[in-house]
Protein backbone atom coordinates (compact mmCIF):
# COMPACT_ATOMS: atom_id res chain seq x y z
CA UNK A 1 0.00 0.00 0.00
CA UNK A 2 2.54 2.35 1.09
CA UNK A 3 4.87 1.55 -2.16
CA UNK A 4 1.56 2.38 -4.21
CA UNK A 5 1.01 5.55 -2.46
CA UNK A 6 4.53 6.52 -3.42
CA UNK A 7 4.06 6.09 -7.26
CA UNK A 8 1.13 8.20 -6.92
CA UNK A 9 2.73 10.56 -5.62
CA UNK A 10 6.01 10.63 -8.09
CA UNK A 11 3.02 10.64 -10.69
CA UNK A 12 1.40 13.48 -9.81
CA UNK A 13 3.87 15.98 -8.22
CA UNK A 14 2.91 18.72 -9.54
CA UNK A 15 -0.33 18.61 -8.09
CA UNK A 16 0.65 17.04 -4.99
CA UNK A 17 3.12 20.26 -4.64
CA UNK A 18 0.57 22.77 -4.45
CA UNK A 19 0.06 21.68 -1.00
CA UNK A 20 3.29 22.60 0.11
CA UNK A 21 2.70 26.16 0.45
CA UNK A 22 -0.56 25.76 3.07
CA UNK A 23 1.61 22.66 4.85
CA UNK A 24 4.56 25.40 5.21
CA UNK A 25 2.05 28.09 6.36
CA UNK A 26 0.63 25.95 9.08
CA UNK A 27 3.92 24.47 10.17
CA UNK A 28 5.01 28.21 10.67
CA UNK A 29 1.58 29.74 12.50
CA UNK A 30 0.45 26.55 13.66
CA UNK A 31 2.68 24.41 15.19
CA UNK A 32 5.67 26.54 16.31
CA UNK A 33 3.96 28.91 18.15
CA UNK A 34 2.38 25.69 19.97
CA UNK A 35 6.08 25.54 21.68
CA UNK A 36 4.98 28.89 23.44
CA UNK A 37 2.14 27.22 25.81
CA UNK A 38 4.76 26.61 28.17
CA UNK A 39 4.59 30.02 29.19
CA UNK A 40 1.20 29.03 30.72
CA UNK A 41 3.21 27.45 33.48
CA UNK A 42 5.49 30.31 33.77
CA UNK A 43 5.21 33.47 35.37
CA UNK A 44 5.74 35.33 32.33
CA UNK A 45 7.19 38.63 31.68
CA UNK A 46 7.49 40.88 28.75
CA UNK A 47 10.35 42.52 29.94
CA UNK A 48 12.64 39.15 30.62
CA UNK A 49 13.26 35.99 27.93
CA UNK A 50 10.54 33.60 28.08
CA UNK A 51 12.98 30.90 29.39
CA UNK A 52 13.75 33.13 32.75
CA UNK A 53 10.51 32.93 33.63
CA UNK A 54 9.89 30.94 37.15
CA UNK A 55 7.72 27.83 36.47
CA UNK A 56 4.38 28.30 38.74
CA UNK A 57 2.85 25.03 37.92
CA UNK A 58 -1.16 25.30 37.38
CA UNK A 59 -1.20 28.45 39.19
CA UNK A 60 -3.01 30.23 36.46
CA UNK A 61 -5.45 27.38 35.86
CA UNK A 62 -6.44 27.55 39.34
CA UNK A 63 -6.61 31.33 39.10
CA UNK A 64 -8.99 31.34 36.34
CA UNK A 65 -11.00 28.51 37.62
CA UNK A 66 -11.79 30.87 40.70
CA UNK A 67 -12.79 34.00 38.80
CA UNK A 68 -16.27 34.85 38.31
CA UNK A 69 -15.87 36.55 35.30
CA UNK A 70 -14.03 33.55 33.65
CA UNK A 71 -17.78 31.66 34.11
CA UNK A 72 -19.42 34.68 33.06
CA UNK A 73 -17.28 34.76 29.92
CA UNK A 74 -18.59 30.28 29.57
CA UNK A 75 -22.13 31.26 29.87
CA UNK A 76 -21.80 33.96 27.68
CA UNK A 77 -20.01 32.09 24.71
CA UNK A 78 -22.12 28.65 25.74
CA UNK A 79 -25.16 30.78 25.25
CA UNK A 80 -24.57 32.15 21.58
CA UNK A 81 -22.87 29.20 20.65
CA UNK A 82 -26.13 27.14 21.42
CA UNK A 83 -28.10 29.44 19.67
CA UNK A 84 -26.42 29.26 16.29
CA UNK A 85 -25.61 25.35 16.38
CA UNK A 86 -29.10 24.62 16.72
CA UNK A 87 -30.80 27.20 15.08
CA UNK A 88 -28.11 29.00 12.35
CA UNK A 89 -26.49 25.04 12.00
CA UNK A 90 -29.43 24.10 9.20
CA UNK A 91 -30.05 27.38 7.53
CA UNK A 92 -27.69 27.08 5.17
CA UNK A 93 -28.13 23.22 4.36
CA UNK A 94 -32.05 24.44 3.64
CA UNK A 95 -30.57 27.87 2.02
CA UNK A 96 -28.84 25.63 -0.18
CA UNK A 97 -31.69 22.57 -0.96
CA UNK A 98 -34.03 25.66 -1.40
CA UNK A 99 -31.44 27.03 -4.31
CA UNK A 100 -31.00 24.04 -5.97
CA UNK A 101 -35.15 23.63 -6.41
CA UNK A 102 -34.14 26.85 -8.63
CA UNK A 103 -34.54 25.85 -12.50
CA UNK A 104 -32.93 29.01 -13.75
CA UNK A 105 -29.38 29.03 -14.00
CA UNK A 106 -29.20 32.55 -14.10
CA UNK A 107 -31.46 33.00 -11.08
CA UNK A 108 -29.61 30.39 -9.66
CA UNK A 109 -26.23 32.19 -9.55
CA UNK A 110 -27.66 35.34 -9.08
CA UNK A 111 -29.32 34.35 -6.10
CA UNK A 112 -25.74 32.72 -4.73
CA UNK A 113 -23.76 35.93 -5.78
CA UNK A 114 -26.21 38.24 -3.51
CA UNK A 115 -26.07 35.61 -0.75
CA UNK A 116 -22.20 35.05 -0.40
CA UNK A 117 -21.45 38.85 -0.97
CA UNK A 118 -21.69 39.83 2.39
CA UNK A 119 -19.16 37.23 3.92
CA UNK A 120 -16.38 39.55 2.25
CA UNK A 121 -17.63 42.88 3.89
CA UNK A 122 -14.85 43.09 7.35
CA UNK A 123 -16.91 42.92 10.74
CA UNK A 124 -15.72 46.33 10.76
CA UNK A 125 -17.63 47.39 8.63
CA UNK A 126 -20.53 45.23 8.91
CA UNK A 127 -20.60 45.48 12.40
CA UNK A 128 -20.91 49.56 11.84
CA UNK A 129 -23.61 48.83 9.48
CA UNK A 130 -25.59 46.67 12.00
CA UNK A 131 -24.87 48.88 14.96
CA UNK A 132 -27.10 51.85 12.54
CA UNK A 133 -29.51 49.17 11.81
CA UNK A 134 -30.14 48.70 15.69
CA UNK A 135 -30.10 51.95 16.53
CA UNK A 136 -33.06 54.61 17.32
CA UNK A 137 -34.25 55.66 14.00
CA UNK A 138 -32.72 52.52 12.51
CA UNK A 139 -34.19 49.96 10.53
CA UNK A 140 -35.13 47.46 12.58
CA UNK A 141 -37.29 50.73 14.84
CA UNK A 142 -38.65 51.68 11.73
CA UNK A 143 -40.02 48.33 10.85
CA UNK A 144 -41.03 47.40 13.84
CA UNK A 145 -43.04 50.47 14.51
CA UNK A 146 -45.00 50.53 11.04
CA UNK A 147 -45.78 46.46 11.50
CA UNK A 148 -46.97 47.74 15.02
CA UNK A 149 -44.50 45.60 17.19
CA UNK A 150 -43.73 48.36 19.48
CA UNK A 151 -44.90 51.47 20.25
CA UNK A 152 -41.19 53.68 20.92
CA UNK A 153 -37.91 52.98 19.66
CA UNK A 154 -35.43 51.28 21.32
CA UNK A 155 -31.76 51.19 21.42
CA UNK A 156 -31.53 47.64 21.19
CA UNK A 157 -27.54 47.30 21.33
CA UNK A 158 -27.77 48.75 24.99
CA UNK A 159 -30.19 45.72 26.23
CA UNK A 160 -28.17 42.87 27.26
CA UNK A 161 -31.40 40.85 26.81
CA UNK A 162 -30.71 40.95 22.99
CA UNK A 163 -27.15 40.69 22.62
CA UNK A 164 -27.14 36.90 22.08
CA UNK A 165 -30.08 37.12 19.20
CA UNK A 166 -28.39 40.24 17.41
CA UNK A 167 -24.91 37.82 16.84
CA UNK A 168 -27.04 34.72 15.49
CA UNK A 169 -29.19 37.30 13.60
CA UNK A 170 -26.20 39.23 12.19
CA UNK A 171 -24.32 36.22 11.44
CA UNK A 172 -26.53 34.32 9.64
CA UNK A 173 -27.06 37.41 7.46
CA UNK A 174 -23.78 37.54 7.17
CA UNK A 175 -22.23 34.08 6.39
CA UNK A 176 -25.25 32.00 5.01
CA UNK A 177 -24.62 32.54 1.53
CA UNK A 178 -20.73 31.55 2.09
CA UNK A 179 -21.75 28.85 4.72
CA UNK A 180 -23.76 27.57 1.87
CA UNK A 181 -21.14 26.70 -0.52
CA UNK A 182 -19.80 23.69 0.42
CA UNK A 183 -23.76 22.17 0.80
CA UNK A 184 -23.57 23.49 -2.43
CA UNK A 185 -20.86 22.01 -4.18
CA UNK A 186 -21.82 18.59 -2.55
CA UNK A 187 -25.18 18.52 -4.20
CA UNK A 188 -23.55 19.61 -7.24
CA UNK A 189 -22.04 16.13 -7.35
CA UNK A 190 -24.84 13.82 -7.31
CA UNK A 191 -25.75 11.62 -9.93
CA UNK A 192 -28.74 13.02 -12.07
CA UNK A 193 -30.00 9.64 -12.88
CA UNK A 194 -31.09 9.09 -8.99
CA UNK A 195 -33.28 12.43 -9.83
CA UNK A 196 -34.52 10.62 -13.04
CA UNK A 197 -35.03 7.47 -11.44
CA UNK A 198 -37.16 8.56 -8.44
CA UNK A 199 -39.00 10.77 -11.20
CA UNK A 200 -39.87 7.45 -13.18
CA UNK A 201 -41.37 5.78 -9.69
CA UNK A 202 -43.24 8.72 -9.06
CA UNK A 203 -41.67 10.86 -6.12
CA UNK A 204 -42.24 14.34 -6.09
CA UNK A 205 -40.07 17.05 -5.10
CA UNK A 206 -40.17 16.80 -1.84
CA UNK A 207 -39.39 13.25 -1.83
CA UNK A 208 -36.40 13.56 -4.15
CA UNK A 209 -34.89 16.35 -1.53
CA UNK A 210 -35.51 13.90 1.14
CA UNK A 211 -34.26 11.14 -0.29
CA UNK A 212 -32.18 11.87 -2.39
CA UNK A 213 -30.29 15.04 -2.42
CA UNK A 214 -29.94 14.93 2.15
CA UNK A 215 -28.93 11.01 2.09
CA UNK A 216 -26.25 12.15 -0.26
CA UNK A 217 -24.98 15.09 1.35
CA UNK A 218 -25.31 13.41 5.05
CA UNK A 219 -21.57 12.32 5.63
CA UNK A 220 -20.66 16.70 4.30
CA UNK A 221 -23.60 17.95 7.05
CA UNK A 222 -22.02 15.00 10.01
CA UNK A 223 -18.70 16.35 9.38
CA UNK A 224 -19.50 19.97 9.60
CA UNK A 225 -21.49 19.29 12.45
CA UNK A 226 -18.65 17.67 14.50
CA UNK A 227 -16.88 20.44 13.70
CA UNK A 228 -19.09 23.22 14.60
CA UNK A 229 -20.02 21.44 18.20
CA UNK A 230 -15.64 20.79 18.92
CA UNK A 231 -16.08 25.11 18.11
CA UNK A 232 -18.84 25.66 20.55
CA UNK A 233 -16.29 27.25 22.97
CA UNK A 234 -15.28 29.45 20.28
CA UNK A 235 -16.61 32.67 18.59
CA UNK A 236 -16.34 35.10 16.58
CA UNK A 237 -14.11 37.47 18.25
CA UNK A 238 -14.44 40.54 15.42
CA UNK A 239 -18.41 40.38 15.47
CA UNK A 240 -18.25 40.62 19.03
CA UNK A 241 -15.46 42.99 19.12
CA UNK A 242 -17.54 45.39 16.80
CA UNK A 243 -21.18 44.59 18.88
CA UNK A 244 -20.15 44.86 22.52
CA UNK A 245 -20.11 48.16 24.56
CA UNK A 246 -20.71 49.02 28.04
CA UNK A 247 -24.21 48.51 28.64
CA UNK A 248 -24.15 45.00 26.82
CA UNK A 249 -20.88 43.97 28.34
CA UNK A 250 -21.99 41.26 30.61
CA UNK A 251 -23.99 39.34 28.21
CA UNK A 252 -21.10 40.00 25.28
CA UNK A 253 -17.59 38.93 26.80
CA UNK A 254 -17.43 35.50 25.60
CA UNK A 255 -14.24 33.38 26.18
CA UNK A 256 -12.35 34.95 22.86
CA UNK A 257 -12.98 38.45 24.37
CA UNK A 258 -12.36 37.38 27.97
CA UNK A 259 -8.66 35.68 26.85
CA UNK A 260 -8.15 39.05 24.98
CA UNK A 261 -8.54 41.47 27.59
CA UNK A 262 -6.42 39.22 30.26
CA UNK A 263 -3.85 38.76 27.62
CA UNK A 264 -3.35 42.03 25.58
CA UNK A 265 -5.17 44.27 27.73
CA UNK A 266 -4.31 43.48 31.23
CA UNK A 267 -0.51 42.39 30.54
CA UNK A 268 -1.26 38.82 31.85
CA UNK A 269 -0.37 36.72 29.11
CA UNK A 270 0.25 33.52 31.33
CA UNK A 271 -3.13 33.93 32.77
CA UNK A 272 -4.64 34.36 29.04
CA UNK A 273 -2.13 31.30 27.59
CA UNK A 274 -3.69 29.09 30.62
CA UNK A 275 -6.95 29.95 29.16
CA UNK A 276 -6.67 29.10 25.56
CA UNK A 277 -4.66 25.82 26.50
CA UNK A 278 -7.34 24.22 28.48
CA UNK A 279 -9.93 25.91 25.99
CA UNK A 280 -8.29 23.77 23.05
CA UNK A 281 -8.16 20.69 25.64
CA UNK A 282 -11.77 20.70 25.58
CA UNK A 283 -12.28 21.56 22.22
CA UNK A 284 -10.43 18.40 21.42
CA UNK A 285 -12.15 16.07 23.63
CA UNK A 286 -15.50 17.31 22.09
CA UNK A 287 -14.30 16.98 18.18
CA UNK A 288 -13.31 13.37 19.73
CA UNK A 289 -16.91 12.69 21.39
CA UNK A 290 -19.07 14.20 18.40
CA UNK A 291 -16.76 12.07 15.87
CA UNK A 292 -17.60 9.42 18.42
CA UNK A 293 -21.06 9.73 18.39
CA UNK A 294 -21.30 10.70 14.64
CA UNK A 295 -20.42 7.34 13.73
CA UNK A 296 -22.35 5.87 16.11
CA UNK A 297 -25.40 7.52 15.06
CA UNK A 298 -25.46 7.51 11.39
CA UNK A 299 -22.21 5.83 9.97
CA UNK A 300 -20.23 9.24 9.20
CA UNK A 301 -17.43 10.91 10.85
CA UNK A 302 -14.20 12.51 10.27
CA UNK A 303 -11.89 9.80 10.98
Amino acid sequence: MLQGRIRTFVRQWQLQSMVIPGIIWMFIFCYIPMFWLIIAFMDYSIAKPMLSSPFVGFKHFEDFLTDDRFWRSIRNTLGMSSIKLVLGFAIPIVFSLLLNEIRSVRMKRTVQTISYLPHFIAWTIFGGIMLNWLGEGGVINQLAIGLGLQDREVLFNSEPKYFWWITFFSDVLKETGWSAIIYIAAIAGIDPALYEAAELDGANRWQRMWHITIQSIRPTIAILFILAVAGILGSNFDQIFMLKNNMNLKMAESLDLYIYNMGLVSGRYSFSTAVLFARSIVALWLLLMANYASKKLSGDGIF
